[in-house]
């Protein structure tokens, strides 16, 4: 009698957890959904920061941010790929540059707190856009994940960083001439 007891809590205990995974699925859906007409509607509002959800996957996006004025990445066009977990917006999304980039704070992956321990469910797909442009304006050396252009930052050679900001900034993420 026992045994069947047990068994039936396990397929209660069961039928709740894939309840409440297909809670959070939906409700990270909706929230998608959301944010996806959000930003259609601000398209003409951010012309530097173009978001598009994936055609078949509503949790994979990519983004097209400008490199920020008065920095070496000014004029540069830099590409971002969106991984949304099923737990959205409890959890936050993964973000990386698909453009190369030389930024101490930038190895591929992107060291930013909000996407780590400092993340919030009031963060949108298009603020994480804005947060990542603002640690672009103001790299942090002092956790790098890139650490040649972080040594640079951390001796005092700006010149040289963003040299090579430039440089990387030409090469990867302007459009070729001609």
């Amino acid at each position: 009698m026992l045994l069947y007891v047990d068994n039936a809590i396990m397929e209660l205990i069961i039928g709740l957890s894939v309840s409440f995974v297909t809670l959070y699925v939906k409700a990270s859906r909706a929230r998608l959904f959301k944010e996806y007409k959000e930003v259609q509607r601000e398209k003409v509002a951010d012309l530097d920061i173009q978001l598009v959800c994936d055609d078949s996957n509503i949790f994979k996006w990519t983004a097209l941010i400008k490199g920020p004025s008065e920095t070496p990445y000014e004029g540069g066009v830099f590409q971002l790929a969106f991984s949304v977990p099923e737990k959205y917006p409890l959890q936050p999304p993964q973000v990386r540059f698909l453009t190369k980039i030389f930024h101490p704070n930038v190895h591929f992956k992107i060291c930013l707190d909000i996407l780590k321990n400092a993340w919030s469910p009031a963060w949108t797909l298009q603020s994480v856009c804005r947060a990542i442009i603002a640690l672009m304006a103001h790299p942090e050396p002092d956790s790098p994940l890139n650490c040649d252009s972080g040594n640079l930052l951390r001796s005092g050679d700006v010149r040289g960083f963003q040299s090579m900001a430039k440089m990387y900034t030409r090469l990867a993420a302007m459009p070729k001439k001609g």
